[in-house]
């Protein structure tokens, strides 16, 4: 397959302007996300608990109490949601060490659950302290465990959507890997020479993005974000890796979580504390560490 590297940056430039704002505040939208899907599936259910209290047209129940109980657990569950997305990020599905994955999963769910009831709890007490009223949880150990199942079950649920909707994100926005990452070398020489290009598969279609044109790699869990000319490219691999790997191509790690392209850089400024900012030409800044002060300085002479 031949590949222009015209055709390839004007392909690559055509990307939905939808996605460049998703990126651009992509933790944020997918708060926004989980919060409306929440709070409408809580109303809901708390609609569904006064509907069947008042069947026979008596009760005891407050309308506001229904509420009250889904929205703390709502509300707790958005508390938790960095935990969550840590968690998801940590372990994602694997086809080898299944076992491991399942007992790292099984406890984050028991933490999950344990601090989602304790959050909820503490809010439902302060809220009827509020109204006059007393909210009896009932006997721990026995209601730990029935929230437990549905803490379990919306965990599993969450993580099996959080994947699915990564996975199709990246084909629409292009998922970058090694170009000759399953083609063998002929020679340990050319083994260790940097890539010049990374192939970038989006739906059905592939480009090239030239590791010339990428400014900077930052971490993102079991990824890494390539970013290059506005666009932002996810690699499977660890920040170490690609640092290793393209160390001959001009590109210096500057903090842990950083790897930055030489050729881009337009100045740096130090801090009497050691650490700094590197300035790109783009207009972007990134954090120097002072760990990578001196390597970066041999580095660029």
């Amino acid at each position: 397959m031949k590949y222009s590297d015209h055709a390839n940056q004007q392909a690559l430039s055509q990307v939905p302007l939808w996605i460049e704002r998703f990126d651009r505040h992509r933790t944020l939208y997918l708060f926004l996300a989980l919060a409306v899907y929440l709070f409408a599936n809580n109303t809901i259910n708390a609609s569904s608990v006064w509907m069947e209290h008042n069947r026979d047209g008596v009760t005891d129940l407050n309308l506001w109490e229904p509420f009250v109980w889904e929205y703390t657990s709502a509300l707790s569950t958005l508390i938790l949601f960095p935990f969550l997305a840590f968690a998801f990020n940590r372990n994602p599905p694997r086809l080898t060490g299944m076992g491991r994955q399942f007992l790292w999963h099984l406890l984050a769910t028991i933490l999950f659950s344990a601090a989602h009831v304790s959050l909820m709890v503490a809010m439902r007490e302060f809220l009827y302290a509020l109204a006059e009223g007393n909210y009896n949880f009932g006997p721990w150990l026995r209601e730990y465990w029935y929230e437990y199942r549905k803490d379990a079950w919306g965990y599993v649920f969450f993580f099996g959507i959080y994947h699915l909707l990564r996975l199709a994100y990246s084909r629409i926005k292009g998922e970058a890997s090694l170009i000759a990452e399953n083609e063998p070398a002929p020679s340990t020489d050319i083994a260790q020479k940097p890539p010049e290009h990374f192939l970038v598969k989006k739906l059905d279609k592939e480009f090239l993005v030239r590791v010339g044109d990428i400014e900077w790699i930052e971490s993102s869990g079991n990824y890494v974000n390539l970013h290059s000319r506005g666009r932002i490219y996810p690699l499977r691999s660890t920040l170490k890796e690609i640092a290793e790997r393209l160390a001959p191509a001009g590109f210096s790690r500057i903090h842990r979580g950083l790897v930055v392209n030489h050729n881009v850089i337009e100045h740096i400024s130090f801090q009497p504390s050691g650490d700094g900012e590197v300035q790109l030409r783009c207009g972007k800044q990134l954090n120097l560490s002072r760990r990578y002060r001196e390597p970066l300085k041999q580095a660029l002479a």
